[in-house]
């Protein structure tokens, strides 16, 4: 299979989460930072627009379906999508949904016949999000609405454990496509494909897991640190997770504007 004009390595991703097919799937939250997690996002999906009764959700880059099966119990219609097509063989023998194989630079969808997205964790796998930024404005209903959370490049456990250009990057637990990236970016880029932008930021989820057995005793100490420190209001956009917001303008006319 090719997938033309595209800056990711498709078959790194898929032979990645290929491996992690088995019953425990790809979980590295535990159960209550995944909920609060998707209840912050919904917050401010819902401050753009308010999601109603028998609307479409789309997962993109769901895994084994982890926030599907969150957002799900929330009472949402939900599609899951992902490139790999072992981890929702996984996610289908978990939850027993009917999941879509498919790829966010190539969606499989008609123009204008989803409500809403949510890109669990996986802008930042895009090394290039032009055609990304593309399908999702493509696909969405005019006012529809999407919500991303990411790693923030600016905060700075993320850059020293994630980043390329840290000394400390390390390559465990990741694709080569992996890297944190800023609320800049992704303004400039959704902006550019016509989203109306909004940009809040979040710590304070704790890990269950970390790839790095050198690192892993330390992981307790992170989430105390990465919850305390970042919970002052002047460290709001050093916090460890962007969660972007994108909304189509309900006319098409409307000119973009980004904020933070």
């Amino acid at each position: 299979m090719t997938f033309p004009h595209s800056a990711q390595d498709k078959k790194a991703e898929i032979e990645f989460f290929n491996s992690f097919a088995g019953p425990q799937g790809y979980d590295v939250f535990d159960a209550e930072s995944k909920e609060r997690l998707v209840g912050e996002c919904l917050k401010v999906l819902s401050s753009v627009r308010e999601p109603g009764k028998g609307m479409i959700f789309a997962d993109l880059g769901c895994g084994s379906g982890v926030f599907t099966d969150i957002l799900e119990k929330r009472g949402f219609t939900v599609v899951g999508v992902d490139l790999s097509h072992k981890i929702l063989q996984a996610g289908k023998k978990s939850y027993g949904f009917d999941f879509v194989n498919g790829d966010v630079e190539f969606l499989p969808f008609k123009d204008s016949s989803i409500d809403f997205i949510m890109f669990s964790g996986m802008l930042h796998h895009l090394p290039e999000k032009s055609l990304c930024a593309a399908e999702a404005f493509r696909v969405l209903k005019p006012g529809g609405v999407f919500v991303a959370f990411d790693p923030n490049k600016q905060n700075p456990f993320m850059w020293l454990y994630r980043d390329i250009s840290s000394p400390l990057h390390s390559q465990k637990g990741v694709t080569r496509n992996e890297c944190p990236i800023s609320a800049a970016e992704v303004e400039e880029v959704f902006g550019r494909h016509g989203f109306k932008m909004k940009i809040e930021y979040l710590s304070g989820l704790h890990y269950k897991a970390i790839a790095s057995s050198l690192l892993r005793p330390l992981l307790p100490l992170y989430n105390f640190l990465d919850a305390v420190i970042f919970s002052f209001k002047f460290m709001r956009k050093r916090r460890s997770f962007i969660i972007s917001v994108g909304q189509k303008p309900s006319n098409l006319k409307a000119v973009p504007i980004g904020c933070h």
